[in-house]
């Protein structure tokens, strides 16, 4: 009996990983197109033109396909296997490098999943390649679905930085929202679990800032140093759009710094309260001592308790217990007024 052949998965690619490319010519909208038309055009590019291919990394044929065809720099190949992902933006054998990580597409505050793109640009071929969907790149491929011109490879790394840039623009207005909503109803004195909601959405901030910050010094390097095919208008434009990230860096900060701040006043207010029960419950305390005192003087079963052949012994004694009890009480109230 044939045995039947088990599908086999393409996640979302067909069979070299490929999940779209497009080929770009100036001054027109992209054309979208396949892994053979992609191998025909690289055998022999044409000027004023270039490709973007998209690949998804869990299809394991992806980086054999980009090993036999794509010629790319060494160093891609290093970053991909590299343990360490922190964003940076590096040259290679004049080629661009870029270690990009991101918010995966339908990206939540209470998951804050994160994964990594990687991307390798050069002036005719533009290769980027992921695991799991990420916003930014789907954002860039529903802009050149919808005309975006992209004059160059380079203005193609350079939108899709912005479009990072824009997608945690949006985290941190959804945050902000959320920072808002705590601090009205802290402001009303409602304080139930704003201290594990301000602390869960701090951890998501930090998480995202740390792994989402370029590193300095290499981006530092290349805006020093670019390449030679990026023209002067496109240098300009990379080093405006690191700028913009940076500024959404340093709002996502402050917005951490505010956070804490919430934290801290929850956490006075918590303490104040705290303060206050234990208080009372020291001012119950010694406004009872006369009470248990006598009665426990008057409690014991021994000869010569005072009051007990008195016929109204008990009235007595009850007030006693209401005179000290008085006494206490104007004590502990002059004190609570003199503080």
């Amino acid at each position: 009996m044939a045995q039947m052949a088990a599908p086999g998965f393409s996640y979302g690619s067909d069979d070299s990983g490929l999940v779209w490319g497009f080929l770009f010519r100036r001054d027109t909208t992209a054309t979208p197109i396949g892994v053979h038309e992609a191998l025909a055009w690289m055998r022999e590019p044409q000027p004023e033109q270039f490709i973007w291919l998209h690949f998804n990394l869990s299809n394991t044929a992806s980086e054999r396909w980009l090993r036999g065809h794509a010629m790319l720099a060494d160093e891609f190949y290093e970053t991909l296997h590299q343990g360490s992902r922190s964003t940076r933006l590096e040259l290679a054998d004049n080629a661009l490098i870029a270690v990009v990580n991101d918010v995966l597409h339908g990206f939540s505050l209470d998951s804050a999943e994160i994964s990594t793109l990687w991307v390798h640009v050069t002036p005719q071929v533009a290769i980027s390649a992921r695991r799991k969907p990420l916003a930014s790149i789907e954002r860039l491929r529903q802009d050149v679905r919808q005309g975006a011109p992209l004059r160059s490879s380079s203005e193609f790394l350079i939108h899709l930085l912005r479009d990072q840039a824009d997608v945690l623009v949006n985290i941190v207005r959804e945050a902000v929202a959320r920072v808002d909503a705590i601090e009205d109803r802290l402001l009303a004195g409602r304080l139930t679990r704003q201290r594990e909601d301000l602390g869960s959405l701090r951890r998501v901030l930090v998480r995202l800032q740390r792994l989402l910050a370029p590193e300095p010094a290499a981006l530092f390097r290349l805006l020093q140093r670019p390449p030679g095919w990026v023209d002067g208008d496109d240098r300009q434009d990379l080093r405006q759009a690191t700028e913009e990230f940076t500024v959404v860096l340093s709002d996502l900060a402050a917005l951490q710094e505010r956070i804490k701040l919430l934290q801290e006043e929850i956490a006075a207010r918590v303490n104040e309260d705290n303060a206050r029960s234990l208080y009372l419950l020291t001012i119950v305390t010694v406004m009872a001592l006369p009470i248990n005192l006598i009665a426990g003087l008057l409690g014991m079963n021994v000869g010569g308790i005072p009051l007990a052949d008195e016929r109204h012994g008990f009235w007595i004694a009850l007030g006693l217990v209401a005179a000290f009890t008085t006494v206490a009480g104007w004590l502990l109230l002059r004190l609570q007024r003199q503080r």
